[in-house]
């Protein structure tokens, strides 16, 4: 007898199920003028700071090659534009924004798309989806660590008395930042949306007030200015290229934040006010730039008149600390995602809000994250020695992304294979040129982001690795469940009242904690629940759909709970509604019955020896059952065992 809840949701016309959570959450923001200017504070944070340096790092290379003439600074605003115009606005606004899964955006759940659509779980879809999430790792560290430096910065030019305090403000901010990470960020981030609006408004009016003094600056929206200076400049034109980048460094969030605010508000949001607001800026830093070339040093801040210039360093840098807050938020996403799938160790997710889902805080990944900015922040010592390792990472999630779109388009989408091949080959061309462009700045700081990534691969890749072998193994010695029930059936050992619940990630064989109890405590409680907690290939399950109840006999039931990539599996939750739906389960006679699994290092294992070791050093920070699946403590039985991989 199987049972399955039947409080089934309502679907959309295309069959896929409807999101009650953001429904509820788009009311609470105000309707769409409420998302819209949501998206503005968080979606477009980074994207919104780069003017502070990414047409300064653009013009620094022509200033270091004598090059700095009235064609080349057109010619790089517009790659510039190009930049903003090709990549972020047809690529990602028009495009990759329709590839949501259910709803939700981001690497992790393109890649969980691109394996529905495949029909099964390829390993060149896993590859590019994790490849994707470990470079998205290292940009969370650079991040708020460049954007941070980039707007204190600005305090050199109010005087140059404030100059050996760049670090330590820099340095202050940011473990404040990292600090009130743990009480939540509901209450900030309600006015991250009005500061963006008026940053956004003031970088967009400075910039409008000085196209007048150099007009010209308006041929950049030719393109052809942009491929000229390319043809007649060489390599100095391909490292320009690579600094260009920098503009759309955080353009991954218009697909990251889609679940929070949906397709329509991050559309309108850029195309009627973000990209305005940027380009107007980038227009007229080139023509300060053009008018007087002295201010090719630091053109965003010397838009501003001189009694202008300290606010507009103290607003700058509330933006990019938004923008840092918008990366970390991420950074907790996007792990909580490869917890659930399977990728890296699970560890303690707390949730920081009552009524949102997504608001979350995870320990580990913020102390690692502050560690990690931290050392760039006093290694590198200023954003211009920053932004040589910042573009990699960027363009390197872009190439994956586009990778994986290319699969969703032909198995997803039902495009014919030459149509997906020529709209992929169209974007990778030219995230190639800025992937190539960007590989320049390796050895001044680009093997940053590379190394980050990698380290995040392996980690990734061994802990999948591993948890499969040792899965495999564990089923190799396990008894099939249905043979236990047979053989208790006539042994019949003592029973003692009440139900016990134990875990297991392989229902079909009798889990170890079940054993261990009839072999050392020599006792079977009254009635048995088999609980298989899996994770599906979607953001969300609906509670309609929760749970699987199966019969196997009188008093033996297994039950699979179903959960999204994006939801916390709360098993105390699971079993109420299950009791909602007849199942008899009374948490006062219940005991959950945890296994608690040493890992050894095995000299037969199949993974060389460093593997090994690493595997059963992630197991270690793992956080245990009984905090992940929000079981209380007090109901808790325990049963250690060693294992060998």
């Amino acid at each position: 007898m199987t049972q399955r809840s039947d409080a089934g949701p309502a679907s959309g016309g295309d069959g896929t199920q409807t999101h009650a959570h953001q429904g509820e959450g788009r009311e609470r923001g105000g309707g769409v003028a409420g998302l819209i200017v949501g998206s503005i504070g968080v979606v477009y944070g980074d994207i919104g700071t780069s003017p502070l340096y990414a047409l300064r790092e653009s013009l620094a290379h022509q200033v270091e090659h004598d090059a700095l003439t009235e064609e080349s600074v057109i010619g790089a605003i517009s790659l510039l534009i190009f930049a903003l115009v090709f990549t972020v606005t047809i690529k990602y606004v028009i495009f990759v924004l329709r590839a949501d899964n259910r709803g939700e955006g981001g690497i992790l759940s393109l890649m969980a798309l691109a394996q529905t659509a495949m029909g099964r779980r390829t390993k060149v879809a896993f590859m590019l989806g994790v490849g994707g999430a470990a470079l998205f790792a290292g940009e969370a560290i650079i991040t708020p660590a460049i954007s941070v430096m980039s707007a204190i910065e600005g305090l050199e030019l109010v005087t140059h008395r404030f100059n050996e305090f760049v670090l330590p403000i820099t340095i202050f901010i940011l473990v404040t930042l990292f600090w009130v990470q743990s009480h939540g960020t509901a209450r900030v981030a309600a006015f991250f949306g009005p500061i963006m609006i008026v940053f956004f408004l003031s970088i967009g009016v400075l910039g409008a007030m000085h196209i007048p003094e150099a007009p010209q600056v308006l041929r950049s929206f030719d393109p052809r200015q942009g491929i000229a200076f390319l043809v007649t400049h060489g390599w100095l034109g391909f490292a320009v290229l690579g600094s260009v980048f920098l503009a759309v460094t955080g353009v991954e969030a218009l697909y990251a934040d889609m679940g929070h605010f949906g397709r329509g508000p991050i559309r309108t949001a850029w195309l009627g006010f973000v990209l305005p607001a940027l380009l107007l800026n980038y227009l007229g830093q080139g023509a300060l730039v053009l008018s007087r070339p002295e201010a090719v040093g630091n053109p965003f801040f010397l838009l501003a008149p001189e009694w202008a210039l300290l606010p507009l360093v103290i607003l700058s840098t509330l933006a990019t600390t938004i923008a840092a807050q918008a990366v970390i938020t991420g950074a907790f996403s996007l792990a909580r995602q490869a917890i659930q799938l399977g990728l890296i160790p699970r560890l303690e997710v707390t949730h920081t809000s009552a009524s949102q889902e997504g608001q979350i805080y995870i320990g580990r990944i913020n102390r690692l994250l502050l560690i990690g900015v931290l050392l760039l922040v006093i290694a590198f010592k200023s954003s211009s020695a920053l932004a040589s390792a910042y573009g990699i990472a960027v363009t390197g999630t872009m190439v994956l992304s586009t990778s994986l779109l290319f699969i969703v388009a032909w198995r997803k989408w039902g495009w014919p294979l030459f149509a997906s091949i020529l709209f992929a080959t169209s974007f990778l061309v030219v995230e190639f040129a800025f992937l190539t462009a960007n590989l320049m700045k390796v050895k001044d700081g680009g093997w940053v982001p590379l190394a980050l990534g990698g380290c995040v691969m392996i980690i990734m890749w061994t802990w999948t690795r591993g948890t499969r072998l040792l899965a495999e193994k564990t089923h190799r010695n396990s008894i099939p469940m249905m043979e236990l029930i047979a053989m208790l059936q006539k042994s019949k050992p003592t029973r003692v009242p009440g139900t016990a619940v134990f875990l297991t990630s392989d229902p079909a064989v009798a889990p170890t904690a079940l054993m261990h109890n009839l072999k050392h405590n020599k006792v079977l409680h009254e009635r048995v629940l088999v609980i298989c907690v899996k994770t599906e290939d979607r953001p969300r399950v609906a509670p309609g759909k929760r749970f699987e109840i199966e019969k196997l006999s009188d008093d033996f039931y297994r039950s699979t709970l179903h959960y999204g990539f994006m939801e916390s599996p709360r098993v105390p939750a699971a079993l109420a509604a299950m009791r909602k739906a007849g199942f008899k389960y009374d948490i006062m006679t219940t005991s959950f019955f945890l296994g608690r699994r040493s890992i050894k290092e095995s000299p037969s294992s199949e993974m060389p020896v460093w593997q090994d070791k690493l595997y059963v050093a992630l197991t270690r920070q793992a956080a245990n059952a009984t905090d992940f699946f929000s079981i209380p403590s007090d109901r808790v039985v325990e049963l250690g065992a060693q294992v060998t991989i």
